[in-house]
């Protein structure tokens, strides 16, 4: 189940089937070459500039609102808020990302999170955000990566509710266990799902193991 997820902590993921696809690299180990980066926001643990470097190769693009984009070499793609692209071979859409009731992550910034399909299956990695309405635009995803650690983005139970939104086939939680949050919301995050699909449309929880 999920054995093409790659979890290293916080927001950094790994995603195979066919290509490679990072997500917000952060304290990176091994060096890698993807064929696509997603970079949700400039906040230095999703754009570390040095991790990006370790998992690029000649051929990787990599993806970034224009703030961050500012700081990277190489084949760069602006990406904001509505935008719909095909980046190494893979389609991307970048989908808003925002607090709702904080100023961490304000609407104004431009930031994202990306839809992009992998081997004929959607994922949606969410960046850091609040539960925000245009979560319910969101069809037909395989794998949603969700933030659960409150501060500066939603709580667990504001990840339940965002989750039922979605209505992804897993729900990952993300977002803790480095800065802020605990394992604690990730249980909390899948409890409440459980509960709450007892008897009604699942939606599988996955806490993820940290490489």
């Amino acid at each position: 189940m999920l054995e093409n997820i790659t979890w290293f902590g916080h927001d950094s993921f790994k995603i195979t089937d066919g290509l490679v696809v990072y997500t917000d690299p952060y304290k990176i180990e091994k060096p890698d070459a993807a064929d696509l980066i997603l970079i949700t926001h400039s906040h230095f643990d999703h754009c570390s500039v040095d991790d990006i470097v370790r998992v690029s190769g000649d051929k990787t693009v990599i993806a970034a609102p224009k703030d961050c984009a500012a700081k990277l070499k190489g084949n760069i793609k602006i990406a904001a808020p509505g935008d719909k692209f095909t980046a190494a071979g893979i389609e991307v859409e970048a989908v808003p990302a925002y607090n709702t009731n904080k100023d961490f992550h304000p609407k104004s910034h431009g930031w994202v999170g990306y839809v992009f399909t992998l081997g004929g299956r959607r994922y949606y990695i969410a960046g850091d955000t609040d539960h925000i309405a245009e979560m319910k635009t969101l069809k037909a995803i395989y794998a949603a990566f969700l933030p659960v650690s409150g501060v500066y983005v939603m709580t667990a139970d504001e990840a339940v509710r965002a989750a039922f939104d979605i209505a992804p086939q897993f729900a990952i939680p993300m977002h803790y266990g480095d800065i802020v949050g605990t394992l604690k919301d990730a249980q909390r995050f899948a409890d409440e799902i459980k509960r709450l699909t007892a008897s009604g449309p699942k939606i599988e929880t996955v806490i993820l193991p940290q490489h």
